[in-house]
């Protein structure tokens, strides 16, 4: 029985305007619902080769001290990674995924009065940390579907406290190059918090992008974000990363809640980060597959964004939603970027080659079938 809502008064303003970040439909529940007996999911930008077996095989071991609480400081973890990624281990923070680190930023620095900059079809934690804080959302409109580094250094004000860039940015998969890079970050403010958010950051070939890491020593006021879900295929365990200076760190630290990786997660990703052939297989399966979507798209003629994600957003026209319910009764789970202002685009993650080509099977069926309708209305 709905009842209508009781406490309206105690609750924050700012959280009522919050639309909750969505996730995509499970597979399980696309079977449930269609009866179907093949699902290939590629909305999720999860990793279609899984996880190293070196991280299955750690967490395995693991099992049988399920009881116990995990290591509330991550230290092995944080050591861990600190030697990967030749920094300090008290200029990193581990979280449950990046999201949580993200957040965090925004929880630390800002607050109701403050602004905080991110770009136009951006990664929608930005904004949604921004408002549950009850600071302003500052959206700097996108130049060719990425960041325009230039506008939003002239987006800054005297009420700026953090500026969030994806690189590669989600959902549209754009690069920012050194160069660009290089003439933002050395014009921001040093009290300003510049997030740097790295989530796919090893799909990038070697050379092609900004590494966020090779900037810290430089600007005190630089966090660097990335995380296990994607390239290492640890996504249901929920491990990120943020790395910069110690005082940052530290702070972020004061406000991380103990246990908030659980012992499993931070077992995989030490393992995982041991496993480096493991990556390597996947950044391959990642451009074999970019590649064969993308021709696919080129023989459609249908447009898209050039990415350097593992997922490509693709225009298939004003009906993007009715493609996507007919994807979806074919098995294919794709993710509508409505909610980005990308009305005409489905965002479609790289999956194995069979996923792949399940994918492309069925959005020819269905665009055969709709250029069919429309002759006949002819």
């Amino acid at each position: 029985m709905s009842r209508s809502p009781k406490f309206t008064q105690q609750l924050q303003p700012q959280i009522s305007g919050i639309n909750p970040y969505v996730p995509g439909k499970p597979i399980s529940e696309l079977k449930r619902e269609l009866n179907l007996v093949r699902v290939s999911k590629l909305a999720s930008n999860e990793n279609p080769l899984g996880a190293s077996q070196k991280a299955k095989t750690a967490v395995q071991e693991l099992i049988i001290d399920i009881a116990s609480y995990p290591d509330g400081s991550a230290f092995e973890l944080k050591k861990a990674l600190a030697s990967f990624l030749a920094v300090s281990d008290k200029q990193v923070s581990v979280g449950n995924g990046s999201n949580e680190l993200l957040e965090l930023v925004a929880r630390i620095f800002a607050g109701k009065g403050d602004e905080i900059i991110f770009s136009q079809y951006a990664f929608a934690v930005y904004p949604i940390s921004a408002q549950v804080v009850g600071a302003t959302s500052v959206c700097v409109p996108a130049l060719n579907w990425g960041h325009d580094l230039e506008a939003m250094l002239a987006a800054i004000t005297e009420k700026t406290k953090v500026i969030y860039i994806a690189n590669p940015n989600n959902p549209t998969g754009t690069l920012i190059s050194v160069s660009e890079w290089e003439a933002f970050i050395s014009q921001v403010p040093e009290h300003i918090i510049v997030v740097l958010d790295e989530a796919y950051f090893e799909f990038v070939q070697t050379g092609k992008t900004v590494n966020g890491l090779d900037y810290l020593a430089e600007y005190d006021n630089l966090l660097v974000s990335r995380t296990f879900s994607k390239a290492y295929g640890l996504a249901s365990l929920r491990v990120g990363y943020m790395v910069g200076g110690e005082e940052l760190i530290g702070y972020i630290e004061k406000v991380r809640m103990p246990f908030n990786v659980n012992q499993f997660a931070q077992v995989a990703a030490i393992a995982a980060l041991n496993d480096p052939q493991f990556v390597k297989t996947v950044v391959s399966n990642n451009q074999a597959g970019m590649a064969q979507l993308t021709s696919f798209c080129q023989g459609l003629k249908l447009s898209f964004i050039p990415s350097y994600g593992n997922f490509v957003c693709i225009q298939v026209g004003p009906k993007a939603l009715e493609i996507n319910q007919a994807l979806l009764a074919l098995g294919v789970i794709v993710r509508p970027v409505s909610n980005y202002g990308l009305d005409e685009y489905l965002r479609v993650s790289i999956g194995s080659p069979k996923e792949n080509q399940h994918f492309m099977d069925a959005l020819t069926s269905i665009l055969s079938q709709n250029q069919a309708g429309n002759n006949a209305n002819h």
